[in-house]
């Protein structure tokens, strides 16, 4: 599995996921920028994504649903910054069906990075919460497990 750490750290709230993948940043990036791509692996397994609409500029917006056994759960996205091949963050959140944030889930900001390691790419993902109250739900709704499983499905895509 390419997930090399995962790290939980209620001080700075933050939850950092780490990857190595025996591909270059190019093609990693790939995974990022086609949506049709992402929505191989972004979501764990058993909660598969849609991308409705997609534009990956600063600015730009992204909304998805992923299918689970209870239904859909929607996200919409914001996107802050784009340096391609290498970094992307953007702002993610729970949405109604008209990509509108939903009010009581926490919102977070998501900065992705890229870079050439040991002949491959080593991602980084930093999840940033406004409290600590907003992060522990996170957590509690299983983010934690469901990213490491979304990402696992990634080395699939690369071969």
């Amino acid at each position: 599995m390419s997930v090399t750490s995962v790290d939980a750290d209620y001080d700075n709230l933050t939850i950092t996921l780490i990857a190595d993948f025996d591909a270059s940043i190019e093609r990693v990036w790939d995974l990022w920028s086609d949506p049709r791509k992402l929505e191989r692996w972004w979501g764990p397994p058993t909660h598969p994504a849609t991308f409705e609409t997609y534009d990956l500029t600063a600015g730009g917006e992204a909304t998805y649903y992923m299918t689970g056994p209870e239904g859909p759960m929607r996200g919409a996205w914001r996107i802050n910054a784009v340096v391609p091949p290498t970094s992307l963050e953007f702002i993610n959140a729970y949405a109604d069906p008209d990509g509108t944030p939903v009010a009581h889930m926490p919102i977070f900001t998501v900065s992705v990075l890229l870079t050439e390691r040991d002949g491959g790419t080593r991602m980084e993902m930093r999840s940033r919460f406004e409290s600590r109250e907003d992060m522990e739900r996170m957590v509690d709704l299983g983010t934690v497990d469901g990213l490491q499983q979304a990402v696992g499905q990634i080395d699939g895509l690369l071969v």
